[in-house]
C-alpha cells in the first residue's frame, strides 16, 4: 500500500475536523450572544451584535458547504485506498498463479489449503507480528481472524507438539527461540494525584470564545427599614455591583515518540497518551487548590483557623473544623451550605487512627454517636471517602500541599460549599493532537495534549474555610 494515500486520508480527516470545529464554534457564539441578551432582559440585539450574528451565520454556512465537499473527498480517497488494496491482492494472486507448475492433470494432489503465514512469502514473520500488534492496538477484525485461523492450522498440523509429556524438552532448552511475552495490559502507569477536588466543583461549559470570565458581584445591597411615620420617607439605597474577572487558562503537555517506538512497540502510543491525560487532570486540580491569589489555599490565608499544638489529636482538630464550617455558613447563609472537607490522604488516615472515649454532643442519625463519623470503602479519586460527625463529606486530594509552615511539613484542611466552587471546562477537553510533520525529518511523532478552563471561588468573601498550623505537621501513627 503506497504511503501517499494514507497520508492523504489523514490530511483530509484533519481538514474535516477543523471545518466541523469552525461550524460548531460559530453556532456556539450565536447561542452565547442570545443567552446574554436574554439574561440582561433585552428584547433585541444591538446593531453590532446583529451584524456579528449575521457574520457568524455566514461563517457557519460556509463551514457546512466546506464539510460537504471535504466529506465527499474523504469518501473518494477511501474508495481509492480500497481499490488499491484490491489491485494489490489481484496482482499477488496472478503472481502466485504464474509460478512454474506442472499441468493440472499431470499432478497428484492431496486436498490442502495454504497456511495463513508462510515462510516462502514472509521469511521473517513480519505479517504475523503486525497482525498481533493490530489486533491488540486497534481490535482489527481481519487481523484477529488471521490469527485465529493460524491457531486452527497449528492444532491440525502440530497438535501433538502443543502439549508435551513430562520429560520432553522445555522452554529452558530453547532460550534463543522462546519469544518473551510482555503483559502490556498489566503495565504499571506512573501514579498521579488526579482531580478529586475538581470533580466535586460546580461544573459549567466554557464559553466558545474569549479569554476571561466576567461575573457581576453585588457589593452594595438595597435597603429596607421601618418607616418613621405615615407618609414618611421610605428607605432608598442604590444597588451597586463590582465586576469579578477570572482568566481562562490553558493546561498542556507534550511527548515526542520515535516512529520505531510506535511501529515496532506494543501499545506505547496509548500508554503515553494515558499518562498525559493523568498529568492534565493533576495540573488542573492542583491549580484550583494552590494557585496564588485565586486558588483555595490563597483565599484562606487571611482568615485561616489556627490549630497550634505540639501534641495534635483528632479531638483537638475537630472543633477547628467546625469553626471553619461556621465561617463558611456565615459568609454564604442561604446561598449555599458547607458540603465537603478537603484534605490530604495522610490527614484522613491519621484521623481514622485516633481513638477516643468522648463523642460530639449532637450526633448524626445515620450512624452511632460513639463512632463519630464514618469511612466509606472507596478508593482514591472515587468520590466521597467518608463523613465527619456533623455530616461533611470528606474528599481526599493529594494535591493539597504538605510543605507549609516554618518547618515546611504542615498540610491544610479546607471546608467548602461545592455549589460555590465554580469550574468552567471545554466539554471536549482535553484535546489530543498527533502531528508527524514537525518531527518527520527525525522520524518522530509529536503528541500534544491541551485544554482550556476557568474557575472561581471568589463570588463571596470567606466562602472557603480552612484549618492550618503546627497541629497539622506530618502525622505520627
Amino acid at each position: 500500500m503506497p504511503i501517499e494515500i494514507d497520508s492523504l486520508i489523514t490530511s483530509i480527516e484533519v481538514e474535516l475536523e477543523q471545518a466541523i470545529k469552525t461550524r460548531d464554534k460559530a453556532i456556539g457564539q450565536v447561542k452565547y450572544m442570545l443567552k446574554m441578551a436574554n439574561q440582561e432582559g433585552r428584547s433585541n440585539l444591538s446593531t453590532d451584535e446583529t451584524n456579528t450574528v449575521k457574520d457568524l451565520f455566514t461563517r457557519r454556512d460556509e463551514a457546512k458547504t466546506a464539510i460537504e465537499g471535504i466529506e465527499s473527498r474523504l469518501e473518494m480517497a477511501k474508495r481509492a485506498k480500497a481499490e488499491e488494496l484490491e489491485v494489490a491482492e489481484q496482482q499477488r494472486e496472478r503472481h502466485d498463479a504464474g509460478l512454474a507448475k506442472p499441468a493440472y492433470d499431470r499432478v497428484m494432489r492431496v486436498g490442502r489449503e495454504e497456511r495463513t503465514y508462510r515462510p516462502d512469502v514472509d521469511r521473517k514473520g513480519a505479517g504475523f507480528l503486525r497482525d498481533v500488534a493490530r489486533q491488540f492496538l486497534f481490535n482489527d477484525a481481519e487481523a484477529a481472524h488471521r490469527l485465529q485461523q493460524h491457531m486452527i492450522e497449528e492444532r491440525v498440523e502440530r497438535g501433538p507438539y502443543l502439549e508435551r509429556a513430562a520429560g520432553d524438552t522445555t522452554t529452558a532448552n530453547w532460550a534463543g527461540l522462546t519469544v518473551p511475552q510482555y503483559l502490556t495490559d498489566m503495565y504499571a502507569p506512573a501514579v498521579a494525584n488526579l482531580r478529586p477536588f475538581a470533580d466535586i466543583c460546580n461544573h459549567h461549559d466554557l464559553p466558545a470564545s474569549g479569554m476571561t470570565i466576567n461575573i457581576s458581584q453585588v457589593t452594595t445591597a438595597s435597603g429596607v427599614a421601618l418607616q418613621a411615620s405615615e407618609l414618611g420617607a421610605v428607605q432608598a439605597t442604590s444597588l451597586d455591583d463590582t465586576l469579578l474577572t477570572e482568566n481562562v487558562q490553558t493546561a498542556s503537555g507534550q511527548q515526542t515518540l520515535s516512529r520505531q517506538a510506535i511501529d515496532r512497540g506494543t501499545g506505547i502510543e496509548e500508554v503515553t497518551m494515558q499518562d498525559l491525560f493523568r498529568r492534565y487532570a493533576t495540573a488542573l486540580d492542583s491549580t484550583l487548590l494552590t494557585q496564588s491569589v485565586t486558588g483555595v489555599s490563597a483565599l484562606c490565608n487571611a482568615a485561616q483557623i489556627a490549630y497550634t499544638t505540639g501534641s495534635p489529636t483528632a479531638a483537638g482538630l475537630y472543633p477547628k473544623i467546625l469553626a471553619a464550617t461556621s465561617t463558611v455558613e456565615t459568609a454564604l447563609l442561604a446561598q449555599a451550605i458547607p458540603t465537603h472537607a478537603v484534605m490530604h490522604s495522610r490527614r484522613w488516615y491519621w484521623l481514622q487512627s485516633q481513638l477516643g472515649s468522648t463523642w460530639p454532643l449532637f450526633g448524626n442519625p445515620l450512624w452511632d454517636a460513639q463512632s463519630g463519623g464514618h469511612a466509606d470503602n472507596v478508593g482514591y479519586n472515587k468520590g466521597i471517602r467518608g463523613r465527619l460527625p456533623m455530616g461533611l463529606g470528606v474528599v481526599v486530594d493529594n494535591n493539597v500541599l504538605t510543605n507549609l509552615g516554618v518547618g515546611t511539613n504542615q498540610d491544610e484542611l479546607y471546608v467548602v460549599a461545592s455549589d460555590e466552587c465554580h469550574l468552567w471546562e471545554d466539554p471536549n477537553a482535553p484535546v489530543y493532537i498527533r502531528a508527524e510533520q514537525p518531527k518527520a525529518a527525525n522520524l518522530g511523532v509529536l503528541l500534544v495534549l491541551y485544554g482550556y478552563f476557568a474557575y472561581t471561588m471568589r463570588r463571596y468573601a470567606s466562602a472557603i474555610g480552612s484549618v492550618g498550623g503546627t497541629g497539622l505537621v506530618t502525622p505520627v501513627f
